[in-house]
């Protein structure tokens, strides 16, 4: 689950708490820094299970355009080799250009704890009832839908935790042009 619980311990939880950002003006510097590296690294976490989820997406909107006859002539299942997999595959998840994509923001960091407290994202993403691409087309359709619930949820979560993320920033900022920022706590 990659929505806020009040109350909970997660460190989504703590980075959407209603009183995160209070009295960040005054807070010490070094704990606005704290701050801004906790929601950087949920923004990572959220950013890495959503792209998990868009590529499942992904693959199931091939088989199910494969299915119409609006996708490649190629199979994706039957007997193919290992370097006609990887080649379907390289096509489907990096061929053509996404419309769903985020701000575009860069995220240096490495995704944490992904596993831990993205179950459901991740519990989504490795059934192998949704990997079964011999499915039925119901099945194949619900499985998309269900995917792309979850997807909506982690993409708002992830939205949410950027604003979190700005306005921390924007505090570091306003200190250095206020000049409250001494020269050594710069470096």
């Amino acid at each position: 689950m990659t929505e806020y619980r009040p109350g909970g311990r997660r460190r989504i939880d703590r980075v959407l708490a209603p009183g995160y950002l209070d009295g960040i003006d005054v807070l010490d510097l070094d704990e606005v820094r704290v701050r801004r590296a906790e929601a950087d690294q949920e923004e990572v976490d959220l950013s890495y299970a959503r792209r998990l989820l868009q590529g499942r997406i992904d693959i199931l909107r091939a088989e199910q355009q494969r299915r119409s006859g609006e996708g490649s002539d190629a199979p994706v299942l039957g007997n193919r080799t290992d370097e006609a997999i990887a080649e379907t595959l390289k096509r489907i998840l990096g061929g053509e250009k996404r419309t769903d994509r985020g701000l575009g923001r860069h995220l240096a960091a490495t995704p944490s704890r992904v596993g831990e407290h993205r179950r459901e994202a991740e519990r989504a993403v490795s059934d192998v009832s949704v990997s079964d691409l011999d499915m039925p087309d119901a099945e194949l359709e619900s499985a998309i839908r269900q995917l792309i619930d979850i997807e909506s949820r982690t993409s708002a979560s992830r939205r949410a935790v950027q604003q979190v993320v700005d306005t921390l920033t924007a505090e570091v900022a306003r200190r250095y042009q206020l000049d409250q920022v001494s020269l050594a706590d710069r470096f």
